[in-house]
């Protein structure tokens, strides 16, 4: 058998191993598959999501620049996905030409970029590519000239100063009274979830909570022998073994029986030790992927089994009870054009007024874990956050419902804290869970014989 078969066979024994292992695990495509899909759902909303975009902010055009190396956040989402990076200065040109005219899209580039930016500069013509742009940009004469510059959103903020000057020295004083802040318009294009998208990001989702279940496993957990930084790096192969990138490295860490407190600083701040899990052991993880350019934000809970017992204490499974109770909190003050902080006051007013002692700090997820849109609330900033808390909230959007609850357990003595994580989209009106929630506590081992 010569080596290239015998690399084949051990592949293709490989996938069977891990497919027996958990044969329900959604189906990952191919490269070649994955490609001819972004570059889909690329087409799709550059002609569904841009048009109305365009409209609501004022902007008729929109200049996304970037250079190789040195690539604007927004310019990563409208690229082919067989380009890893911008090439050399990547110039992508949006116009609207109005009275209900399709979209113009053009590259001042020597090249198409993808199937709808169409190559627009003749270098023979004219050399200088600023030059180029200017020209064009005279010829359209737009309105509004919206461009990556944002002192609040770092997504929004992806035009360098360089280039920026260079735009400035090229066009005519007319034209740059014209330029304005296109953070709005970019904000919008990136948090806006397509109805293609969200047909698909369940199934993403539903990755990343297997791949957590597996984790927290006996598969993968022996106590008394494996440590949290085993699971750690266990999740990391898991993640590149199915071919998916990870937007952050994961935690593991344990709450137990003992006298030492929870301490936000160490739980968000500096990364748990390494310890060694026992029976008894309360486990949390955060954990995210991404794939088909959509990331996922997940922190969940599992117990493990001391010797007798089938489930995790009734007073554990209160415990999450409490943690899922300030998600509904939270999630019922969503409505269309309040602001980040503005759900923030709304939801900590009612877990106060129910006794329960909740910490919210929810992020919107999407191209980026850590995503466009508004902000509620932050660890540290319980009053609200300044800036990105003040951006209202639109349909269509998705959120990692992030948060923690404090509860005191007599049983330990204690005070130990439900951090939670959910993926989550908003149509308008309701909020609803990508691939639900977790509302029990998973345990390890799995319960071959559960008690009736």
């Amino acid at each position: 058998m010569n080596i290239r078969l015998l690399l084949l066979v051990l592949a293709l024994s490989l996938t069977a191993v891990s497919r027996a292992q958990n044969p329900y695990f959604p189906l990952v495509l191919s490269m070649g598959e994955r490609a001819e899909l972004i570059d889909r759902l690329l087409d799709e909303r550059i002609q569904t999501v841009l048009p109305g975009l365009m409209k609501r902010t004022g902007i008729d055009m929109w200049l996304i620049i970037a250079r190789e190396y040195n690539e604007d956040p927004v310019i990563q989402t409208m690229l082919p996905a067989t380009w890893q990076s911008a090439r050399r200065t990547t110039m992508l040109v949006i116009f609207d030409p109005g009275n209900g005219q399709p979209l113009e899209t053009m590259a001042m580039a020597r090249y198409h970029v993808g199937r709808l930016f169409v190559k627009s500069w003749n270098q023979e013509d004219q050399p200088d590519q600023w030059q180029a742009l200017a020209s064009l940009i005279e010829s359209k004469n737009p309105k509004r000239i919206g461009i990556d510059k944002s002192a609040t959103f770092a997504l929004a903020d992806g035009l360098s100063a360089s280039h920026y000057d260079r735009l400035m020295e090229v066009l005519p004083d007319k034209y740059q009274k014209r330029i304005t802040s296109a953070e709005n318009l970019a904000i919008g294009w990136l948090e806006t979830r397509t109805e293609h998208e969200m047909i698909i990001y369940p199934h993403i989702v539903r990755m990343a909570h297997q791949i957590i279940a597996e984790g927290f496993s006996e598969k993968v957990i022996h106590p008394g022998v494996t440590t949290t930084d085993d699971v750690v790096w266990w999740y990391r192969d898991r993640i590149r073994e199915l071919g998916f990138t990870t937007w952050f490295h994961p935690s593991v860490s344990i709450q137990r029986k003992d006298p030492e407190s929870f301490d936000h600083l160490r739980a968000f701040s500096d990364r748990p030790e390494e310890q060694v899990i026992l029976p008894g052991d309360l486990l949390h993880v955060d954990f995210g992927i991404t794939y088909l350019r959509l990331a996922t934000d997940t922190q969940q809970h599992a117990y493990v089994l001391r010797p007798g017992e089938q489930d995790a204490p009734s007073y554990l499974h209160e415990a999450l009870a409490t943690g899922n109770r300030v998600q509904d909190l939270l999630t019922a003050q969503f409505s269309a054009g309040r602001t980040g902080n503005q759900i923030l006051k709304a939801a900590l007013a009612q877990c106060q007024a129910e006794g329960l002692k909740g910490v919210i700090y929810t992020h919107p997820i999407g191209f980026h874990g850590h995503a466009a849109g508004p902000t509620i609330g932050m660890w540290d900033q319980q009053g609200g956050v300044p800036g990105t808390g003040d951006y209202p909230l639109f349909p269509h959007t998705a959120y990692s419902i992030e948060l923690n609850a404090g509860i005191y357990l007599p049983e330990w003595g204690k005070e130990i804290r439900i951090m939670l994580e959910e993926d989550a989209f908003f149509d308008g009106n309701t909020v609803r869970y990508i691939d639900g929630r977790q509302t029990r506590l998973m345990t390890i081992p799995r319960a071959l014989f559960p008690n009736k």
